[in-house]
């Protein structure tokens, strides 16, 4: 019954979405205006369904109702109720449940908040939402059923995969979904645009707000996933240049650029044509990259499903891609009309070079993620390009966004003076470079990382000399204390200041990585009971093993008491978890975390014959924090850019 429930659930939803993309079409045939409003009605009506299919699908993890198979693949009576439930997005089938409730919920919120605005464009918005929708819905249905039944029905199931039972497994998956799905919307009204010829202003002010959204989850659903690669994979990094970690970066980059050049569109009315351009290229490459990540077409350490979708998805993407610049050249008469750049040295100048610089970070990470596919095209060899490859295109590029990122907000629109540039940027240069020659005098000799430090310390001073310069002349006009007038400041520009929040979130990430990259230093060595390893400034003592019971497999820890400098810091427990379904141990590093440093130590292996004698791999890794920390700012930074102070002026005023 519960199989029946959520497969028909799924095909009345594919109903509704077939009939949401046919109204709005009949409706502008027939000049019905019933048409149009019951594209409305199949978008809420596919709501109810979709979220009655993904309850269910929960309903049945939670209960192990095996005789579902995706129940039975994915969870086992003794797994925890938490991990069943993450079980929804442990595989294919149930990932793609999750995204089409993510989608239909982002759907549906559109479909009520603008019920009676935008009446020209709504339709075709909620048609574009229906055609993705049953997209999803038919590859469901047809290709990658969740609710397939088995027979005969299981005593137990097989358990999720190990690597996901993680508290981060909650979160990441979810994030990133909702990132993915959440660039649906300005695709959507950006193609509705495209239809109906209204190319003005109105649909970028309108999503403006859910473009940043998308972009706050994607930003932390890659964090996340960084934070988890680092604390659960046990090899000692955040980011590994992965296909799955591209596929989930990608659409960040086009998505960070069109937030910048949108504001040249809204003040100047310049690059409309550029940005229907990077919206229609962020969201293709979320469907590329689950394409990607869902096809097996390529090996990753993060891949956990593969199966006979990848076909469907590379269809859709033709025809998404090819379908929106076909639209985009349909309508190429009507965004030709606008000015023109007026000088390199203004603000528009530098936010269209922080959009070529993104958009060549794109190009570059695209083509080391597919060039296997490339190689084996023409060669016949699937050839994989590595780390080095990626770090040493993109760290130019990200280096020149960084200094970007400290010019473009404060140089002047149209054609800054150099008066502008010498009030705004003299002392910032200066004070950067002076920085910069203290890191060289102190120990940082390498070119990249002293490169690094010293952008990233002009982007932070440009944002706080300016910030004191202006809290400095409101106190002068108002009379206020410094707290007063930096909040008055924030409440009244709040996009600026939340701008410059989530910048300096990216200057501590920068912080975090270049030191993290350029100062680690590891060390492996096999130890019996009673003997040390000594790393940096750290003694690791090995103490012994402990095993345990765990709901779902057996852990074997190591007991390693840590002292830095002579002062005891306590035991550190790296270990190794047996799983019943899984041929080789799962890793489980522990770290010792501070602002200046982490201490990362992962139990390689123990003797099976000499039970007090184990591997060890010790690593020391700066700053590490700073990034995480990082992330924290600019999650306050964009809610900043969020928050709706000046709706609540204009109520209260």
């Amino acid at each position: 019954m519960t199989a029946t429930i959520g497969y028909g659930s799924l095909l009345a939803a594919l109903a509704l979405a077939g009939w949401g993309t046919a109204a709005p079409i009949l409706g502008a045939r027939t000049w019905r205006a019933a048409c149009f409003a019951s594209a409305r009605g199949a978008i809420l009506g596919q709501l109810a369904f979709v979220t009655l299919a993904a309850l269910t699908l929960i309903y049945a993890l939670v209960t192990t109702d095996f005789s579902i198979k995706y129940v039975a693949l994915n969870t086992t009576r003794a797994t925890p109720v938490y991990y069943r439930v993450t079980g929804l997005w442990g595989a294919l089938e149930g990932s793609l449940l999750l995204w089409e409730w993510i989608l239909i919920i982002f759907s549906g919120l559109v479909a009520w908040i603008y019920r009676d605005r935008h009446r020209e464009l709504m339709p075709w918005v909620l048609m574009i939402f229906s055609i993705v929708s049953a997209f999803f819905l038919s590859v469901m249905a047809f290709a990658s059923n969740p609710f397939e039944r088995v027979f005969p029905v299981p005593a137990d199931g097989r358990g999720l995969n190990p690597l996901l039972e993680d508290a981060n497994m909650l979160t990441h998956p979810p994030l990133l979904y909702t990132g993915f799905v959440g660039l649906t919307v300005p695709y959507a009204f950006a193609m509705a645009a495209l239809i109906a010829g209204k190319l003005d202003e109105a649909w970028i002010l309108t999503t403006r707000r859910w473009t940043l959204t998308a972009w706050l989850f994607l930003t932390l659903g890659n964090l996340v996933g960084a934070w988890w690669s680092y604390h659960v994979l046990g090899w000692g990094g955040y980011w590994a240049w992965d296909p799955v970690e591209n596929a989930a970066f990608m659409p960040w980059l086009p998505a960070t650029a069109f937030l910048h050049s949108v504001q040249v569109q809204e003040r100047r009315r310049m690059l409309k044509t550029w940005n229907l351009s990077l919206i229609i290229v962020a969201f293709g490459l979320t469907i590329f990259g689950t394409f990607l990540t869902r096809s097996g077409i390529l090996s990753s350490i993060h891949a956990f499903s593969n199966g006979p979708v990848g076909i469907f998805f590379l269809g859709f993407l033709a025809v998404v891609v090819l379908g929106s610049f076909a639209l985009l050249f349909w309508r190429a008469d009507h965004l030709r009309a606008q000015p023109e750049l007026d000088s390199m040295m203004s603000r528009e100048s530098a936010f269209l070079l922080n959009n070529v610089v993104l958009v060549s970070a794109l190009f570059t990470i695209f083509l080391g993620t597919v060039f296997p596919l490339l190689s084996e095209a023409v060669a016949g060899v699937k050839v994989s390009v590595g780390a080095p490859y990626f770090n040493w295109i993109t760290t130019p590029l990200f280096l020149a966004a960084v200094f970007l990122m400290g010019v473009g907000p404060l140089i002047a629109w149209r054609r800054a003076s150099w008066d502008n540039l010498r009030r705004n940027f003299l002392w910032p240069a200066a004070l950067s470079l002076a920085i910069g020659l203290v890191l060289f005098a102190w120990r940082v000799r390498d070119f990249w990382p002293l490169l690094a430090l010293t952008l990233a310390a002009f982007a932070a001073l440009t944002i706080l000399l300016d910030t004191v310069g202006a809290v400095r002349a409101r106190r002068e006009i108002a009379g206020e204390r410094f707290g007063a007038a930096l909040a008055t400041l924030v409440r009244r520009n709040q996009r600026r200041y939340g701008g410059f929040i989530v910048h300096l979130g990216v200057v501590l990430v920068v912080l975090g990585i270049t030191g993290s990259m350029s100062a680690s230093v590891e060390r492996e060595a096999t130890l019996n009971a009673g003997e040390s390893l000594t790393i940096d400034r750290f003694r690791i003592r090995f103490e012994g093993l402990r095993a345990s019971e765990q709901p779902t497999h057996v852990r074997v820890e190591g007991l390693f008491r840590v002292s830095n400098n002579g002062h005891d810091i306590g035991v550190l427990n790296p270990a190794l978890k047996f799983f019943p379904t899984q041929q080789s141990p799962i890793g489980r590093a522990v770290f010792r975390s501070t602002l200046s440093e982490d201490l990362y130590l992962i139990l390689s292996g123990f003797s099976q014959v000499r039970q007090d004698q184990v591997t060890l791999k010790a690593l020391v890794r700066p700053l590490v924090a700073w990034i995480w920390l990082g992330g924290a700012v600019i999650t306050i930074g964009t809610l900043l850019g969020l928050w709706p102070f000046r709706a609540r002026a204009a109520r209260e005023g």
